[in-house]
């Protein structure tokens, strides 16, 4: 069912999974393999690495392209570890109320009093092993197992941000509110994520950290107070007249920041942005709008250059209304415009999308493109982190910028065809615990149609059918996952992973869409249907291994 190449020596990566086609997950011996691999990748990044995701037991490697990623496994499984020298970067040190809902629980879970585990839980250092969950998020690990506790058997919709929390045998810090399932036993008001920092993330991998108990939270590390901004109204761009369901500015997203929690975003149907931007004449990773299900109106300010792309739908153009002689007000005339192609949106013209006639979503190509704040290097909307601009809203005003590439637009294009009414078929390959599922599990993924549920979103599709049955109990340490991964949580339905999806995960992968898939994927609509199609193109390192990689 899957390509895995094992090794039994000593101090070496023990075996590399394939992650679809564009990562591989390396499995190591312990936790302080894992650091050392991690230290070793961040110093010396092998050629066409993209990516470095360590967890618990593993630690992923996203490359640039099919054939880097086999190079990458095979260089992986060559690899001797070596302790990573541990630098003197200080100690972070992070006050905590102990008032946790849960610590009175974990005393019982653990054998000891209230006081002994505060005392544990201070008395130690805690190294922070690896980032994930969400941006600031850092899994710490003590010198002892004194308090190594289960997760919470249900888990809290809403954790507030700064909860200190326990969970298997780490420690962590809540940075933001959100869902959890840790044993929640303090908090703290350590801004753990904060963007006016240069470095954003309090706590990084390797950092070392203890916690001290004190009376109070107190709020530290705030950012500087700001001078309110004044309203400025750009001179040539675009303004919302309405908004649609959800409309964001999108990118090609953000890449290399997985240590750090984040997820790379950006748009989800990738070749429609580029042909947006390809269009009006932009560099193809230029910022536009992504918006879904029709209904984003868009007034010129200044005379623009515009190219929409995506699911096919009429684009209304309706000019501004006059004053005859007689002082009568006359309504502007209308014309439609076709997708696929540039067009004039002048000075005080509204466009309108129409409700798709097949597909998902579209783009909205500026030329010059979208000029909004950058991000860690990208203006894409995170959805799940809150990292980027927030979703558009009427009366909001859009700068147009510069990134042009050419000093002319391009010709009209043909646009890929889009399901209508029928079933979306996506190739997907074998995932890194195919293993942890049957044949009858796997015939079942792909033998019958899913249903695109309504709790679905930018950071993952779930999908209603029969559920697939696991043949191995229990829970999978957190590893790195990617987008197109499927993951079957116990009750068997799976998630189709989408940009936005947090950078680890703890449920089996039994499939990885494979990437040039996932712009199918993103034009899928809410009830629309979808069917996997199995094929083998997984990197086989047994192959690539026949040769001595290069060291």
């Amino acid at each position: 069912m899957e390509t895995v190449m094992q090794t039994s020596t000593a101090n070496r990566v023990r075996s590399v999974r394939p992650v679809g086609t564009r990562a591989v997950l390396a499995e190591l011996d312990g936790l302080q393999d894992v650091l050392a691999l991690q230290d070793m990748l961040y110093k010396s990044p092998l050629p066409g690495q993209v990516d470095v995701l360590a967890a618990a037991e593993t630690v992923m490697v996203v490359g640039e392209s099919a054939a880097a990623t086999r190079a990458i496994g095979a260089r992986l499984l060559a690899l001797e570890l070596t302790t990573p020298e541990v630098a003197d970067s200080g100690l972070v040190v992070i006050d905590t109320v102990y008032d946790g809902d849960d610590l009175d629980d974990v005393a019982e879970l653990t054998g000891l009093s209230v006081d002994g585990v505060v005392a544990a839980h201070t008395g130690q250092i805690w190294t922070v092993a690896f980032a994930g969950f969400a941006p600031g998020f850092g899994y710490m690990v003590g010198e002892n197992e004194a308090l190594t506790v289960p997760r919470r058997s249900s888990p809290r919709t809403a954790v507030p941000a700064g909860s200190v929390a326990l969970g298997g045998q780490y420690s962590a810090v809540y940075p933001r509110r959100s869902p959890g399932g840790w044993q929640l036993i303090g908090r703290t008001g350590a801004r753990m994520w904060d963007l006016d920092r240069a470095q954003p993330a309090l706590v990084r991998p390797g950092d070392r950290v203890q916690y001290r108990a004190v009376r109070e939270v107190l709020t530290t590390g705030a950012s500087v107070a700001r001078e309110p901004e004044t309203e400025h109204h750009p001179e040539s761009g675009l303004r919302i007249i309405n908004a649609g369901a959800q409309s964001l500015i999108q990118d090609l997203g953000r890449r290399g920041f997985g240590p750090l929690g984040v997820s790379a975003a950006g748009a989800l149907d990738r070749a429609s942005l580029r042909r947006s931007n390809r269009l009006v004449g932009n560099v193809s990773s230029a910022a536009g709008i992504e918006t879904v299900n029709g209904g984003l109106t868009v007034e010129a300010i200044g005379d623009q250059v515009i190219a929409v792309t995506g699911a096919p739908t009429t684009l209304t153009i309706e000019s501004p209304s006059w004053f005859d002689d007689d002082g009568e007000v006359q309504p502007g005339a209308k014309r439609t415009v076709p997708m696929a192609a540039p067009f004039a949106l002048l000075d005080h013209e509204v466009l309108t999308l129409g409700a798709p006639e097949s597909g998902f979503r579209n783009y909205v190509a500026i030329r010059g493109g979208v000029d909004v704040p950058e991000v860690l290097g990208s203006r894409s909307a995170d959805t799940m982190s809150g990292i980027g601009p927030a979703p558009l809203v009427s009366g909001q005003e859009l700068p147009g910028g510069e990134a042009t590439v050419s000093t002319a637009v391009g010709s009209p294009e043909l646009q890929p065809d889009f399901p209508v009414g029928g079933v979306t078929v996506l190739d997907v390959v074998p995932g890194p615990r195919a293993d942890w599922f049957d044949q009858e599990a796997l015939d079942s993924l792909c033998d019958q149609e899913w249903l695109v549920t309504p709790q679905s979103n930018r950071v993952g599709m779930r999908l209603d059918g029969t559920p697939l049955k696991r043949t191995r109990d229990g829970e999978l340490p957190s590893e790195g996952t990617m987008a197109g991964a499927l993951q079957i949580p116990p009750a068997g339905l799976p998630v189709l992973f989408l940009a936005d999806h947090p950078i680890t995960g703890g449920y089996p992968v039994i499939g990885v869409v494979r990437d040039e898939h996932l712009d199918r994927a993103a034009q899928v609509p809410i009830g629309g249907r979808i069917r996997f199609r199995l094929v083998h193109d997984s990197p086989d390192f047994t192959k690539t291994l026949t040769k001595t990689p290069e060291k």
